[in-house]
């Protein structure tokens, strides 16, 4: 069942192209100094609250909802207090005397592995007398939004997600690229769409995000040193299970002949497409880590392949990309700068909810890890786009809590060793006490790393026998079927 939102554009009486945007509110801090030093900068959005269903019919009446009555009847949800909120959000009293009419509705695509969000952008009609003196607000323009999220600064002032989908779509000013019409989608950072896609992924996710972009414009000068590859658009991580390689070879064949795929590590559910690009275009240029590329099939790719190792960059017409050598989740793992937008790609290093697993039979390394989220925090990126799940808004925060939820991890870990757990069964068993028994063989991965991230500090206590414990690895499945 999805969830739906009010997101509601107020408009500048004197001036009727500007609009009003809220800073959007920040996660919680951690209260420990090294993470909280990691400040994301301010974004900005259209105002916006969680609608609430109503008993009876809302007495706001909306000019125009019946255009979306089809997908949703507004005299079900409780307007009033919904522009009320709004109204404390802005500054503005009596948002909820004012006329309104609709905008627009769009319904968010399936990212699971929560609910999906399917928004209601209403518009006022001469909302505004005095404008808002809240300081938390600013007046913008559209092509002030627009340079904002094009031509990004570090650190500088964002532009939010519901500002694309409600306002800047419909002026043109997001990708020219159509996206099959039968395909759910999102659009953001402007240019970047992410499609996803059915995989062979790992619970609680379903889908992988398929990235495209495919700007209108394609560069003229093809000779730039430290380019890896140029083309006029850039696929990354074609993961679809075999059920929607239709709708792959649909967006495939809708996109330039020059195609650039890129491919953060080799798992299934981010490779299991590459056989369809290769049959239906196969003058692509694929971009991999050679040991991402050692563990590709024939049956995947059997054409050529450029390798990467980090700092290289791409063309894909007028934007610009660089490549991040992004190891601990697989020793071949890479990420994507992309430059224009300052929106960092992230593979699975990060998903959209909960923490990523490391391959331990593919170099899964915890200390470099800890080495790549640094990096990312460095990189400053505006926004953070993993494969699997929602694009993630406060990306320092989200880095930092990788951070104190690995170290923490690693913490009950060495609890568990110092109180005489020996094998790996009895430190998962102890460490995930209160978690589903059947995910303890995905944890297991995680913890075998910790531990050797353990010994590599030296800090396991003297009487622990890795001897032991490594002979224990093996026969962590025995302990499972007990």
């Amino acid at each position: 069942m999805a969830v739906y939102r009010l997101a509601v554009i107020i408009a500048n009486p004197s001036n009727e192209d500007e609009f009003l945007l809220v800073k959007q509110i920040r996660p919680p801090k951690f209260g420990i100094e090294e993470y909280d030093s990691y400040i994301d900068s301010d974004l900005l959005d259209l105002p916006s609250i969680q609608l609430d269903s109503w008993q009876g019919e809302s007495e706001i009446q909306v000019e125009g909802a019946e255009l979306c009555a089809d997908k949703l009847d507004l005299r079900k949800f409780d307007l009033r207090s919904a522009l009320s909120q709004v109204s404390e959000q802005v500054g503005i009293e009596r948002l909820v005397e004012e006329r309104w009419r609709f905008w627009k509705y769009a319904e968010e695509a399936d990212f699971g592995p929560g609910n999906p969000i399917h928004t209601v952008f209403i518009t006022g009609q001469n909302a505004v007398v005095d404008g808002s003196n809240n300081v938390a607000c600013q007046w913008m323009t559209r092509s002030e939004c627009v340079k904002c999220l094009v031509e990004v600064k570090k650190d500088s002032n964002r532009i939010g997600p519901l500002v694309v989908t409600g306002i800047l779509h419909e002026i043109g000013q997001s990708s020219k690229w159509g996206v099959p019409p039968y395909l759910p989608y999102q659009e953001y950072p402007s240019g970047v769409v992410l499609i996803p896609m059915s995989s062979r992924t790992s619970k609680p996710f379903r889908t992988t995000n398929l990235i495209v972009v495919a700007p209108e414009t394609v560069a003229e000068s093809q000779s730039d040193k430290g380019v890896v590859a140029h083309g006029d658009a850039l696929i990354v991580d074609p993961g679809c299970s075999s059920r929607f390689h239709q709708e792959l070879k649909d967006i495939v064949a809708s996109l330039p002949r020059k195609l650039i795929v890129f491919v953060t590590h080799h798992h299934h559910d981010h490779v299991d497409g590459l056989s369809v690009i290769q049959k239906c275009n196969p003058d692509a240029i694929l971009l991999a880590h050679e040991n991402t590329m050692r563990r590709i099939g024939k049956d995947d790719w059997s054409l050529g392949y450029t390798s990467v190792m980090g700092s290289e960059e791409i063309c894909v017409g007028e934007q610009e990309f660089r490549v991040i050598f992004a190891p601990g989740h697989t020793d071949g793992h890479m990420a994507l700068l992309h430059i224009n937008t300052h929106a960092l790609i992230v593979g699975d290093h990060c998903v959209g909810q909960g923490s990523a697993l490391l391959d331990s039979t593919a170099g899964g390394n915890m200390a470099d890890y800890f080495q790549t989220t640094y990096k990312f925090l460095e990189l400053s990126a505006n926004v953070l786009i993993p494969m699997h799940g929602r694009v993630n808004l406060w990306p320092k925060h989200m880095l930092c809590g990788y951070l104190k939820n690995r170290r923490d991890r690693e913490s009950s870990i060495l609890k568990a060793i110092e109180e005489g757990r020996t094998t790996l069964f009895d430190i998962v068993a102890t460490v995930y006490m209160n978690v589903d028994r059947g995910l303890w063989f995905a944890a297991a991965s995680n913890v075998k790393l910790h531990v050797e991230h353990l010994a590599q500090q030296n800090r396991l206590p003297k009487g622990f026998s890795l001897e032991t414990y490594k002979r224990s690895v093996a026969t962590f499945a025995d302990g499972m079927r007990d």
